[in-house]
């Protein structure tokens, strides 16, 4: 086996590992990818020379360990346990997310409780915050209609995906419980944070099905 596993043979096979991982879209698969590669890599700087090579030795290790903290928080993130202890009771309303992801989106909402009705979209203005209803009532105005939506809804979620001026105006009554993103820092932290735009894109997708499917309000209503 020994004699088989020759410098090049394992410089050869680290190569091939490396390829695969980057014909590879999923992370985790991708990660043990090189993961692999880079123990055959230590492998040939150990056999390669009369004297390993140390340096290289170490800095594939250094590697390693690198991608092995990131293999482990991919796999955390799929488990419960990564969910925020502030909001662990509501993640049943958004099991669309990954319990990593949930924790991503929760890290930049405040949850409230309003003390007073407030107007959260006004027809004809741009939204700055978005808001999810965890509980309490929601009265919609539009064109002098008026109707309600249940609580486990979004408000303001299409002007904020079509970035265009509300069509209704909305208030939540007191003593309602919301989620609150600012508009702003949402955009900012999409530009930098490709996973939070996922993360957004799925709450809001499942938010605007559900809604066409239980007839909650029709779209061209929608806040």
């Amino acid at each position: 086996m020994t004699d088989f596993f020759t410098p090049n043979v394992l410089i050869a096979c680290a190569a091939t590992a490396f390829a695969c991982g980057y014909l590879l879209i999923n992370q985790m698969q991708l990660r043990m990818m090189m993961f692999i590669g880079s123990t055959f890599y230590i492998a040939y700087y150990a056999t390669a020379a009369a004297d390993p090579l140390y340096g290289g030795i170490y800095s594939t290790m250094g590697m390693m360990t690198a991608n092995f903290i990131g293999m482990t928080t991919l796999m955390l993130r799929r488990f419960q346990i990564s969910l925020p202890a502030a909001h662990i009771d509501i993640y049943q309303m958004f099991t669309m997310l990954s319990p990593g992801d949930f924790r991503l989106v929760m890290k930049h909402a405040d949850r409230i409780t309003l003390d007073v009705d407030q107007i959260v979209t006004t027809e004809g203005d741009s939204v700055t915050s978005l808001y999810f209803i965890l509980s309490g009532g929601v009265k919609v105005r539009k064109r002098g209609a008026q109707f309600v939506l249940p609580s486990g809804v979004f408000v303001g979620e299409v002007a904020y995906l079509l970035q265009r001026p509300s069509v209704a105006t909305t208030t939540i009554a007191a003593g309602a419980e919301v989620l609150r993103w600012d508009v702003e820092d949402m955009r900012q932290k999409i530009a930098r944070n490709p996973r939070f735009k996922l993360a957004i894109d799925a709450m809001l997708s499942y938010d605007l099905a559900r809604k066409v499917g239980e007839a909650v309000a029709p779209l061209d209503q929608a806040a």
